[in-house]
């Protein structure tokens, strides 16, 4: 039976016709020769009016965009495609070449998915929502973490600029270099990576490179097997990149490792496989990557100290810290963060006067965040008073503020204590002179009334 007959038959069109599928058969010129009644609905076209057109000017009109039989003689091969109507109904459509006697028989699957691609996309935004969500609920948990003592905050445009770029990292699940001047808090970065991560969950497992001698560092980040070492070790270990399996292991400091350990990293970065010391089978660990370094690697790269590979597998998303120096408007919430928190700790009241504030707000903070967490523990174990002052801070903020040409510049003729002591005499005698009360003249050096007295009666006394 040819293929001009095949379709005159009452069994085949009945055949076809109670199918919710469309059919289109064409021959090997491109020729409609029949389409059941599915595929008519689907065209929107009648059946006599797509008879004997040839598929080509059915396309050049709109009527088939594109045509999978044009496809299908085009490529000589089965096609498949997912195509959209006018009306919005979406159908995964298939063309197949059929031999047929002498002939060839062109066949085209239609398949109502319009529903299907609705659920898929219902549970596409489902998984968005809650991702999103997910998000969200991980910042409200950061913002009371922040607002207990937070240690990586501000409100600075670098601050916040930095902060959206982590939340944004932390959405895809690769490797990160941050980098920046020591101190800048780059180990709470990559914090908080973490806790923005779908791994929130997983272990968080931080590794200073810099503190692990160069002698155990191979079995401490990868293990060791039962009998590789004598004496205490020979009970084998477990290394720290298995123990972040299912989570995020931070590398701090990664310049500091060295070159015949990066060529085992650079394995771990790549294929997530590390060799345990005597062992002679790789495991594998699904662990996302961070890492941190204060140095430059480029140059360390062009003294040959750093492999390049490494570099760029690890630097595929890279994150520059902002310098504290460059952050001015955090330093206020930043002093105020860790007052409270070594208050606690070291249960006591202390506070700062304005006359301090204001000298470590101009301070440079060439130690970053870190430096500053140290001053104020240390102004708040040492200071006599509970309002802390000037003699209570160290003398290199003193001597650099100071040095500015400002009132605090008195030569070098003397020490800096004596300096700030004869400074301190002749604003206690100018506000004494000055205001009616000691109440007023402490409030105007930033005073509690009993601490201004201290101060009078010791430079008064005689």
């Amino acid at each position: 039976m040819n293929l001009k007959t095949l379709f005159e038959t009452p069994m085949i069109k009945d055949l076809f016709n109670v199918l919710e599928d469309g059919f289109y058969f064409s021959n090997e010129k491109g020729e409609t020769l029949w389409n059941n009644d599915a595929s008519e609905k689907i065209l929107g076209s009648k059946r006599e009016d797509l008879r004997g057109k040839n598929v080509w000017e059915l396309e050049g009109k709109g009527i088939m965009n594109p045509s999978i039989t044009k496809m299908v003689l085009e490529s000589g091969e089965a096609v498949s495609t997912v195509q959209t109507t006018q009306q919005g109904r979406q159908y995964f459509v298939s063309g197949y070449i059929i031999p047929w006697e002498q002939e060839k028989l062109v066949v085209v699957l239609s398949r109502d998915i319009t529903k299907d691609m609705q659920t898929t996309k219902q549970l596409e935004q489902a998984e968005n929502l809650l991702r999103f969500y997910s998000q969200e609920v991980r910042g409200i948990r950061l913002q009371r973490n922040k607002e207990k003592g937070e240690q990586f905050t501000g409100k600075s445009k670098a601050f916040t600029n930095t902060l959206d770029l982590l939340k944004k990292v932390a959405a895809v699940d690769t490797t990160v270099l941050l980098s920046g001047e020591t101190g800048v808090g780059k180990s709470s970065a990559a914090g908080k990576i973490h806790e923005f991560s779908d791994r929130h969950e997983g272990p968080f497992i931080s590794i200073n490179c810099g503190s692990i001698p160069e002698s155990l560092m191979e079995s401490e980040l990868f293990g060791f097997k039962k009998g590789s070492f004598t004496g205490a070790y020979q009970g084998g270990k477990v290394g720290l990149v298995e123990l972040a399996d299912k989570g995020t292991l931070f590398l701090d400091e990664i310049g500091e490792v060295p070159m015949h350990i990066q060529s085992k990293l650079l394995q771990l970065v790549q294929h997530k496989t590390y060799l345990p010391i005597g062992e002679t089978a790789s495991r594998t660990v699904d662990a996302r990557i961070v890492t941190a370094t204060n140095k430059n690697l480029k140059e360390m790269i062009a003294r040959q100290t750093f492999r390049e590979d490494l570099y760029y597998r690890l630097n595929v998303l890279p994150v520059h810290l902002p310098a504290l120096r460059h952050r001015q408007e955090d330093i206020y919430p930043l002093l105020q963060v860790a007052l409270d928190r070594f208050n606690m700790q070291h249960t006591k009241q202390r506070r700062f006067t304005s006359a301090v504030l204001k000298l470590l707000q101009d301070y440079s903070w060439p130690g970053n965040i870190r430096e500053l967490e140290n001053v104020v523990e240390r102004m708040v174990i040492t200071a006599e008073e509970d309002d802390m002052n000037t003699m209570d801070l160290p003398d290199d903020i003193v001597r650099e503020v100071s040095g500015g040409g400002n009132s605090f510049a008195f030569g070098l003729n003397r020490t800096l204590p004596e300096a700030v002591e004869e400074l301190e005499q002749k604003l206690i005698l100018e506000a004494e002179a000055k205001y009616s009360s000691t109440r007023k003249a402490a409030a105007a050096l930033g005073l509690s009334q009993s601490s201004y007295m201290r101060r009078k009666k010791k430079y008064t006394s005689d």
